[in-house]
């Protein structure tokens, strides 16, 4: 939804002028000079940066409708080579999920890892194995019937949506204008599916 947020602020201040720089991987903000960031992310430790919850960002696990996955009963069941790994870097990583008593850790992405949760969408909606993605990645494949929600009591850590800023004593007023705007867009137009 990020096209439109930046379209709908460019005609609100037709004489701002901004540059977007888009990456999965998290920047150095301050030594690559970016007035703000928009990062999805575990709760971030940061105490040298600004960070402004948006919102917080649910994940969860999905296959293809039809596929062997939605036939498992427990998590458990998947092999490291089943599930495919969201990383920044495109490796491996542990999905830490609770049932709201009790944790269990999966390792994935020993046979795929990807940078991009579309691909991961799309290569799950295609049958290559369980991805855990958040689900602005997924709402589509859901809607469509492409993807379904697996192993629905067993849940990771939320991440959140934050806005992301350099050391301001105070947010200049364009950062501040356009944090603005992007809070109420998201609080207005943010789906997430059930």
């Amino acid at each position: 939804m990020l096209p439109p947020i930046l379209s709908s602020f460019k005609a609100k201040h037709p004489k701002m002028c901004f540059e977007t720089s888009l990456s999965d991987g998290l920047v150095n903000i301050v030594d690559d000079d970016y007035d703000l960031a928009i990062r999805i992310s575990s709760q971030p430790s940061d105490k040298f940066t600004i960070w402004r919850k948006i919102r917080v960002v649910p994940r969860i696990l999905v296959a293809a409708p039809g596929s062997r996955f939605v036939d498992m009963s427990h998590p458990n069941e998947l092999t490291p080579d089943d599930c495919l790994a969201y990383s920044g870097e495109s490796r491996r990583e542990n999905w830490v999920l609770s049932d709201g008593g009790s944790s269990i850790v999966i390792s994935a992405g020993r046979a795929f890892s990807a940078n991009s949760g579309e691909v991961l969408a799309d290569m799950a909606a295609d049958g290559a194995g369980v991805a855990l993605l958040p689900g602005f990645n997924i709402a589509e494949h859901i809607h469509s019937g492409r993807l379904v929600h697996v192993f629905k009591g067993w849940t990771p850590p939320d991440l959140w949506l934050t806005l992301y800023y350099p050391p301001y004593q105070a947010l200049p007023p364009r950062i501040a204008s356009f944090s603005k705007f992007f809070e109420e867009q998201v609080a207005a137009h943010m789906v997430m599916p059930d």
